[in-house]
């Protein structure tokens, strides 16, 4: 950082107030990622043993996994489950770390089986043992989480993005939607005879960065599964699905003066951002289970990519302290005061997402009736997502796909779990690992999760305990720098699903 320029244009440009906003392309792959890292939450027998429903079958879950596993069912029954969840995170940043717990309330999901079986000799001559018919919803994924990162960094400030979309792009000065025009109208940027500057990069070499992440929301799956058992052998399913994403980010990135310089014309400034997004879909999925003999079930399920309709509602602003500055160049202005706040317009965007295709491989061995070991593989192709806009921004579009092609690709998951009962008791546990999306091995999202609970059935009633634990570490730069390098901050996220599921056989 160099030291302040005091030459300057005796005047500040005016920007017209015709100034026309553009669109912000804020959709991008992690958009994408959000909607696909999907981990079903539905009842709490599921939970307690890993989600690995891919052969087992007779859950209500399994209709978001491998709807062939209603055709297990013999009665019909309905029920709900209410949850926790339990959130942990742990941001280190240039050599601080802050610490963010959360805990919230959510329903896991609430569904009912319809379920025909024909009796005596009527069960004797039907090829098809089972009917069944399910209704209801399950959460697919939870957007609930809080977090923030810290440091003093020494090298570089923020505000040179904003720098750098007014020197690269000159014409953004009258587009109210840039951070060049939001730099500039708060006097985060100037101009003198040498050029654009950013205030907080030639006043300081000391600035304290924070960067606070709220997030909210979730992606439910209102579904709808029709499945059967044939001659005991062959469970078929299919499952039409009506994802439903409500979704919100509230965040900021922070600059403050840690020089303890109070006359060097800056103090601080914070950038916010406010999206909000909603959308709904449609996703098929298809699956069967074999049972070659009676110990042993083989599952396999089909997922077509989940075709999303997309709507963002983007907000924008920033806030600077500049100290004196504006009193002592500007000093005409109606605002010479250190504090200026500049909104962006807000910005509505349509578009479209379509998921990657997925692939369950399944595996159940049952021992006898005191339970049973099972085990799911999923292949998802990630590199496959792809965002649509309409036709006046092709160009983005296409550059958007690349990258996704670019960054991501095809992975693995993995689930195991087991059940045991005693008499009315029921001991599960889990464990499960999710590979990360990202070609560069550097971004590390694998995720792992272990899972336990406990069951008890009597007449026509079961109530289900469940719990998981899921952990992954994740990077994040707050921002980017052409040819500079910049901070690095990691995250260490810790969430617990704690679930109750309360349910009754018709």
């Amino acid at each position: 950082m160099t030291t302040l320029r005091f030459v300057r244009f005796i005047t500040l440009t005016t920007l017209t107030a015709s100034t026309i906003a553009t669109t912000t392309f804020a959709q991008d792959a992690s958009d994408v990622l959000r909607y696909s890292l999907i981990q079903p939450s539905g009842t709490a027998r599921a939970l307690g043993f890993g989600n690995a429903l891919g052969s087992i079958g007779g859950d209500f879950t399994s209709i978001s996994i491998n709807p062939a596993g209603i055709g297990i069912y013999r009665r019909s029954e309905m029920m709900f489950t209410p949850s926790l969840k339990a959130n942990s995170y742990s941001g280190s940043y240039l050599n601080e770390t802050n610490d963010v717990n959360t805990t919230r309330f959510n329903f896991n999901n609430i569904g009912i089986v319809f379920t025909q079986t024909p009796r005596g000799k009527r069960y004797e001559t039907s090829d098809w043992k089972a009917i069944s018919f399910a209704i209801g919803v399950n959460r697919l994924a939870d957007f609930n989480r809080d977090y923030t990162y810290s440091g003093l960094n020494k090298n570089t400030s923020f505000s040179q993005v904003f720098l750098n979309d007014a020197i690269d792009h000159p014409e953004n000065l009258n587009n109210s939607s840039s951070l060049a025009y939001l730099g500039y109208n708060s006097f985060l940027l100037d101009k003198d005879s040498l050029g654009y500057f950013a205030l907080p990069y030639e006043a300081t070499t000391d600035l304290h960065q924070k960067r606070n992440v709220q997030e909210r929301g979730s992606m439910n799956e209102l579904a709808f599964s029709l499945g059967g058992n044939y001659q005991e052998k062959l469970m078929l399913g299919a499952t039409v699905s009506i994802p439903i994403v409500n979704y919100r980010r509230k965040n900021y990135f922070e600059e403050v003066d840690a020089s303890g310089n109070a006359n060097n014309y800056f103090q601080a400034f914070r950038y916010s951002e406010d999206l909000q997004s909603s959308g709904i879909g449609f996703v098929l999925k298809l699956g069967a289970i074999y049972k070659p003999t009676d110990w042993m079930r083989i599952g396999v399920a089909l997922h077509t990519p989940t075709w999303l309709a997309m709507s963002d509602v983007y907000n924008q602003s920033i806030t600077t302290n500049t100290e004196q500055y504006k009193q002592t160049f500007y000093p005409g202005l109606d605002n010479p005061g250190p504090i200026t706040t500049i909104k962006a317009p807000t910005n509505n965007f349509d578009y479209t997402i379509r998921t990657p295709w997925r692939a369950v491989f399944s595996a159940t061995t049952m021992m006898g009736k005191h339970g049973f070991l099972t085990a799911d593989y999923e292949l998802v192709d990630y590199s496959s997502a792809r965002l649509g806009f309409s036709s006046d921004y092709s160009q983005e579009q296409n550059q958007r796909n690349q990258d996704i092609k670019n960054i991501t690709k095809t992975t693995g998951n993995f689930r195991i779990g087991a059940e045991g009962h005693i008499n009315q008791i029921y001991l599960r546990a889990g464990y499960g690992f999710y590979g990360s999306p990202y070609q560069n091995s550097t971004s590390k999202m694998n995720r792992t999760s272990i899972s336990g609970g406990l069951g008890y059935r009597v007449d026509n009633l079961f109530v289900d305990f469940g719990w998981m634990h899921t952990r992954f570490t994740e990077t994040e730069q707050p921002y980017t720098l052409p040819n500079i390098l910049v901070p690095t901050a990691t995250m260490k996220n810790r969430h617990n699903n704690i679930a109750l599921t309360f349910g009754f056989k018709l």
